[in-house]
């Protein structure tokens, strides 16, 4: 006889506080993306706009600036959203690359089109909007952990220091957990960036050499050599056939950048001749742009048969 059916009941945010909720936002990024810095300024009561605020790590000098706006109500209203739009522009650190609203209810069709609009209108030209349901699905996906110790009633810290920490310390709690963190290493545009488009190569090859080393030790850094974490590795997964799987991911990236190098010694891939010794700019063969985004491509698949889950973000 078969294990019966599990129901998992819906997390009903609504119940709890609006700073409570804006803590387990905020453990969620800090868990999930890599920052270059990431402050909560919902605490202070006096956020512009801006319950959380940081600069994620994409691999360009200057990083992207996300703002996160928390709405822990039974219903957001667009007039308030866009105050809090609004206010960006009068904030010291100016307006975002991005602007996140995370919502404990639900966001209608309208209400998305509606913010995405008056973002536009001021210059914000990436906005992402989460419903409770889907930030919940978020969790579940990627940091079971977290949201277990929220519902249980766990305080998390409230200094952003703190919280920081502690969101990177919870232990995953299976190996869906452990992969949807070990994500983090491809969600980066030497992944997703079209090749023939590519202004930064060596950062390219930087990427590639930095997720092979997440996938065998964890460890987790920027381009520069400044650890920011660890994340699980390879070898932490309990299944077999999930440790096999991350192998030939591994092994997909060891020939991804070998071709790369081959290609650089080749000529398909050349520096774009202005004579800077630091000019992140290099000419790239039609072949060798085919090449390499066939290899990455295949790393990705190779990752998603790992992790089905496994999407990559815009």
């Amino acid at each position: 006889m078969g294990k019966p059916s599990k129901l998992v009941l819906p997390i009903h945010f609504e119940d709890y506080g609006g700073e409570q909720f804006e803590r387990l936002v905020f453990a969620y990024h800090a868990r999930t993306e890599r920052w270059r810095s990431l402050e909560w300024y919902g605490q202070t009561g006096s956020d512009l706009g801006r319950d959380i605020w940081g600069v994620r790590e994409n691999d360009t000098p200057q990083g992207e600036s996300v703002c996160i706006q928390c709405a822990n109500r039974r219903r957001v209203t667009f007039p308030k959203v866009q105050r809090d739009i609004d206010k960006l522009v009068r904030a010291p650190s100016g307006k975002p690359d991005r602007f996140r609203l995370v919502s404990g209810s639900s966001v209608s069709a309208k209400m998305r089109d509606r913010i995405k609009v008056h973002a536009k209108a001021i210059s914000i030209f990436a906005t992402d909007t989460w419903s409770g349901t889907e930030f919940e699905e978020l969790l579940r996906a990627r940091c079971e952990s977290l949201l277990r110790r929220f519902v249980d009633g766990e305080e998390f810290p409230d200094a952003p220091d703190e919280l920081r920490e502690f969101s990177v310390s919870v232990s995953a709690v299976d190996d869906h957990e452990r992969l949807g963190l070990m994500a983090r290493a491809f969600y980066r545009p030497a992944f997703s960036t079209p090749i023939y488009h590519e202004s930064s190569l060596p950062a390219f090859k930087q990427a590639i050499t930095d997720t092979i080393q997440v996938l065998n030790t964890g460890v987790w850094q920027t381009r520069d050599g400044k650890e920011i974490g660890r994340l699980p590795s390879r070898h932490e997964m309990s299944d077999s056939a999930v440790k096999a799987k991350l192998h030939d991911v591994e092994r997909s990236l060891v020939k991804l950048r070998t071709t790369f190098d081959n290609m650089v010694r080749e000529g398909e891939i050349r520096p774009c001749g202005c004579d800077q010794p630091d000019c992140p700019v290099f000419h790239v063969s039609a072949r060798a742009g085919q090449e390499l985004t066939e290899l990455r491509r295949e790393v990705l698949r190779r990752f998603s048969e790992a992790y089905p889950a496994f999407q990559m973000p815009d």
